[in-house]
């Protein structure tokens, strides 16, 4: 053999086993489900009914109301009028009742004409207490009841669920009951985004925002949802005279954005037990000098970790993606913004968009630049797992291509509908479960124990 043979052959080889590194991933679940496309459940079905009484409130659900977790968003629609716009609430064990007053809005959208949408903010509640809530007047008043978080701090355990892209399908219905039914009982839904899926009707049917927020009104009524706005969120329809994107998701949900010092509703942060969790919006302006950038370079130095350690970001569009479906679509905002989600240690992204689940390697790609051609992810123990868990069960169906070979960075992926819970121990250790619609409520398809970046460094450091 030749000597330029030979390092030809040297050359090839190494291009070989450096491709077969990036390129062998980790599992493709065999699991087999069924491949029809989610069907949508009948406008008469329970889920969707009208609580009974005159103008009687419906779609009711909270949100977190400040940024630490003493205050709630109360939202409910009456249909008819406006009627009373107070809530009465009291801590369980206590007999003094107290009133606060919201507002109330009202929108159209193309030959809709929304009901009368009331948020009341409550503010300076007591850290893990029950508290019961009464909206309507007389035969028509309602009741329900939530549980405020313990007091920010390290070590003190929380249980968050995560959903995305849900819809109001048979499968939909599912996810929420395998939620509520999961013994590892989540307190706080983190919601990634794509939530109706309005858009999907005929000229953007608004009475389907109606029958979805009946539909999780049993669960979003008793504890915070933390919403994402997703693609099917902009309703962004000139044709039908509706140019003003985002227009019903702005009226029907109200978030604390003004409390961590937002400009937009799209973008903001909560502090909730030990986790400080940074919501971004995949389809707001996020480019160098737009609001969102310069709110979120302000924001990650505020970020005490020996205060809340668990350092968690929501958003909709993945990052990393190995699906066929959106594959990339999240290029823009990694380049922006991934290398301060490796400076700044996050811990976990979660995500939606693709109707599947994935997990992600701890990888960044934050090596490259334009001329040194160093354009593959690498192992990198300060950057944050990435999770894809927009698998709620939608009237699009499963995403069931996905690129081939499976690519180093992807862990763990499957196309079956089902939420996540994660599980968050103490300042060092969180744990993560996958749970799908087809097993048992306790039974996780996949899984994994989160040790903390800051604390795991920190220890390395001192150690």
């Amino acid at each position: 053999m030749g000597l330029r043979t030979f390092v030809f052959v040297v050359v090839l080889l190494g291009f070989v086993l450096s491709f077969l590194e990036f390129c062998n991933g980790g599992i493709t679940s065999s699991f087999v489900r069924s491949v029809n496309y989610s069907l949508d459940m009948p406008l008469d079905a329970d889920v969707f009914r009208v609580p009974p009484g005159y103008n009687a409130p419906q779609q009711v659900h909270i949100t977190q109301g400040d940024h630490v977790g003493k205050g709630v968003i109360i939202t409910w629609i009456t249909p008819d009028e406006p009627g009373s716009s107070t809530v009465i609430y009291w801590a369980e064990n206590s007999d003094l009742k107290n009133y606060a007053t919201g507002t109330v809005l009202k929108y159209k959208y193309f030959d809709y004409t929304s009901g009368y949408i009331h948020h009341c903010t409550i503010t300076d509640l007591e850290f893990d207490t029950k508290y019961y809530y009464e909206i309507g007047t007389g035969n028509a008043t309602r009741h329900f009841q939530f549980v405020t978080p313990p007091e920010v701090g390290p070590d003190v355990p929380y249980t968050f669920g995560l959903i995305g892209d849900l819809g109001q399908t048979y499968d939909s219905n599912r996810t929420l009951t395998h939620y509520e039914l999961n013994p590892t009982k989540g307190h706080t839904v983190l919601f990634v985004g794509d939530l109706s899926y309005a858009d999907d009707y005929p000229f953007h049917d608004n009475n389907r925002w109606d029958t979805w927020e009946r539909f999780i009104e049993r669960n979003a009524a008793y504890q915070p949802w933390i919403w994402t706005a997703g693609n099917h969120e902009i309703d962004f329809a000139p044709a039908l005279g509706e140019p003003i994107p985002f227009k019903p998701f702005s009226y029907r949900f109200h978030v604390p954005y003004r409390a961590s010092g937002s400009t937009s509703p799209f973008w903001y942060s909560i502090k909730r037990a030990s986790a400080y969790v940074i919501v971004m919006s995949s389809y707001s302006a996020f480019g160098k000098y737009t609001p969102q950038y310069k709110w979120l370079k302000n924001e990650f130095p505020k970020v005490n970790r020996t205060e809340t350690p668990w350092l968690i970001i929501i958003m909709h569009c993945p990052m990393y993606n190995s699906y066929v479906h959106h594959f990339m679509e999240g290029e823009t905002m990694r380049v922006m913004y991934e290398k301060w989600f490796v400076e700044y240690k996050v811990d976990a992204v979660f995500a939606g968009h693709v109707h599947a689940y994935e997990r992600s390697e701890r990888v960044s790609n934050i090596r490259y630049n334009i001329v040194n051609g160093l354009c593959m992810p690498i192992s990198d123990q300060s950057a944050p797992v990435y999770i894809t868990i927009g698998d709620g069960g939608n009237l699009e169906g499963l995403a069931t291509s996905m690129t081939e070979p499976q690519p180093s960075y992807s862990a763990f992926r499957e196309a079956s509908f089902g939420h996540g819970i994660l599980d968050i121990k103490n300042r060092t250790h969180a744990y993560f479960g996958w749970h799908r619609n087809q097993d048992g409520y306790a039974v996780e398809a996949d899984s994994l124990w989160l040790l903390n970046r800051f604390w795991k460094q920190s220890e390395r450091a001192s150690s």
